[in-house]
C-alpha cells in the first residue's frame, strides 16, 4: 500500500503537498491558535509540515496517517530536526476510515477529501474523531473563476466542472453540513507556483539522474506539457484553500 511513485517523483522537493506555503501554514496555525496540548489528528498527512511545525510553534501533540512510505519517512526527519518526535507521531495507513482512538481537538484533513468521497464524506470522517467543541480542518480546491470550456476543466485536472465548487458554493456546502465555517486561509497564485513549479526542477533533476528508468517518458511528458497548462488554466482558474469548521 504506497501512492504511485510518479506522484512521489514530482513531490519529492515538497514540504507541503498542496498550494500552500510555510507563510500561509503559519498563517492557519496562528489564526487558530491552538492551546498547549491540543490533540491533533492529520489525514493523508504528507510529509507532516502542518504537524511538526505546529508541534513546535503551538506545543500541539498529534498523529499523522499516510499511504506514502516515502512521505512518512520525511515526516519522521522533519519531527527529528524540529525536536518534537516526542510530541508527534506518524502512521503508514489508509486514511479512509482511520478514526483516532481518542477524540482529538482538531482533525484535519488538508487537500485530499478523496478519503471520504468528497468533502461531505471527510467532515463525517473526521467527526469520528472529533471532541464536542473541536475544529475540523479541510482543505479543499475551488472555482476562482467560472471555466469556460472543458479544455480548462480538464487543464484543471477535473473530469466535469462539477467537481470542484466556486467558493461561496463551497462555504454554502458547509453549511448544509452542519458546520460554521469559522476560519479561512486561502491560497494566492504565488502558492499555485511554487507548489507546480516546484514539481518541475524535482521531475528534471530526476530525469536527469534516472533517464532510461519505466517512468521516464511519463515524466518527459509531464515536464513539457505542465508548465503551459499550469500557467494557461490553474494558476487562473483554480483557487484552493483551508476552511475551519465547527459544528453547531
Amino acid at each position: 500500500m504506497d501512492l504511485p511513485r510518479s506522484f512521489t517523483v514530482r513531490e519529492s522537493g515538497h514540504r507541503i503537498h498542496n498550494p500552500f506555503t510555510s507563510e500561509k501554514l503559519a498563517a492557519l496555525g496562528r489564526a487558530l491558535d491552538p492551546a498547549p496540548g491540543t490533540a491533533v489528528l492529520d489525514l493523508a498527512c504528507g510529509s507532516g509540515e502542518m504537524l511538526c511545525t505546529w508541534a513546535r510553534d503551538h506545543r500541539v501533540t498529534g498523529t499523522g496517517v499516510d499511504i506514502s512510505t516515502v512521505f512518512l519517512a520525511k515526516a519522521r526527519a522533519r519531527a527529528g530536526e524540529l525536536d518534537v518526535s516526542d510530541r508527534v507521531d506518524f502512521l503508514h495507513g489508509d486514511a479512509a476510515g482511520h478514526v483516532a482512538d481518542e477524540p482529538v481537538g482538531i482533525a484535519a484533513c488538508v487537500g485530499a477529501t478523496w478519503i471520504g468521497g468528497g468533502v461531505a464524506g471527510t467532515v463525517e470522517l473526521l467527526r469520528g474523531s472529533l471532541a464536542p467543541g473541536g475544529t475540523m480542518l479541510i482543505g479543499e480546491p475551488y472555482w476562482r473563476r467560472e471555466p469556460p470550456d472543458r479544455a480548462t476543466v480538464e487543464g484543471c485536472h477535473a473530469v466535469s466542472r462539477d467537481d470542484y465548487r466556486s467558493l461561496p458554493e463551497l462555504v454554502e456546502q458547509f453549511g448544509g453540513l452542519g458546520c460554521d465555517l469559522v476560519e479561512m486561509v486561502l491560497a494566492d497564485q504565488d502558492g499555485w507556483d511554487r507548489y507546480v513549479a516546484a514539481q518541475w526542477l524535482s521531475i528534471r533533476r530526476w530525469l536527469d539522474a534516472n533517464p532510461d528508468d519505466e517512468l521516464a517518458d511519463e515524466m518527459r511528458e509531464d515536464l513539457a506539457n505542465g508548465p503551459l497548462r499550469h500557467v494557461r488554466y490553474q494558476r487562473e482558474y483554480l483557487g484552493w484553500g483551508v476552511f475551519a469548521l465547527m459544528d453547531r
